[in-house]
């Protein structure tokens, strides 16, 4: 399994297009009909910095979901209004209330 975290922060005038920006590609996301990856993102309390928590099953299904054009747009629109960059972390599941993914 791949964990991702994702954190960066927004202009403030652009806060909210990146959350419809999220929501679009959420939409296409639901459209996929797998289980083979979570994806969870979420607003601190700034109101404009976004962390984006995803779990991947492999790195096909990773790959698959980087490449839905939704997401990509929503990547460009994003890098052109950055105030912090992106900070990228790879995390490791210690434990977890439910089954993640089929790992038991």
């Amino acid at each position: 399994m791949i964990i991702v975290k994702v954190s960066y922060t927004v202009q403030p005038a652009f806060a909210q297009k990146n959350q419809e920006n999220i929501n679009r590609f959420m939409l296409d996301f639901k459209r996929l009909t797998t289980n083979e990856f979570r994806y969870v993102s979420y607003l601190c309390e700034d109101g404009r910095t976004f962390v984006h928590l995803s779990h991947f099953k492999n790195e096909e299904i990773q790959h698959q979901l980087l490449q839905v054009p939704s997401f990509k747009e929503f990547q460009l629109q994003r890098d052109q209004r950055l105030e912090i960059q992106p900070k990228i972390e790879y995390l490791s599941a210690v434990a977890s209330s439910e089954d993640l993914l089929g790992t038991g």
